[in-house]
C-alpha cells in the first residue's frame, strides 16, 4: 500500500476508489488536457496564465518532453496543445 493510506484508516471502499482513481490517472490526465485545452481557447488574463500551468503539470505527468512542453507553453497557442492531446489520444 502507498504511503497515504498507511497513514489513514481507509475503508476498504475507500481503498478500491483510490486504487482505480490512480489505475486510472493517464486517461483522467489525457481527458483533463484536452479539456483545457478547450478553456485556454475561451480564456484570458491571470485565468489563462493558471491554465497553462495546469496543462505544464499534466504533460510533464503524461512524460511529454520537456523541451516540447516549454515549446507549447511559450508559444501560448491552444492549437498547439491540440495536437500534443491528439498525439496522446493515438
Amino acid at each position: 500500500m502507498s504511503a497515504m493510506s498507511e497513514n489513514r484508516n481507509y475503508t476498504d471502499y475507500q481503498r478500491k476508489v483510490i486504487k482505480r482513481y490512480y489505475d486510472n490517472r493517464e486517461q483522467v490526465d489525457e481527458q483533463r488536457l484536452s479539456d483545457l485545452c478547450s478553456d485556454l481557447y475561451l480564456s484570458s488574463g491571470k485565468k489563462r496564465a493558471r491554465l497553462w500551468e495546469s496543462a505544464r503539470e499534466i504533460m510533464q505527468r503524461l512524460s511529454v518532453p520537456a523541451s516540447r512542453i516549454d515549446h507549447v507553453v511559450r508559444s501560448d497557442n491552444p492549437a498547439l496543445l491540440a495536437e500534443v492531446v491528439k498525439e496522446l489520444l493515438k
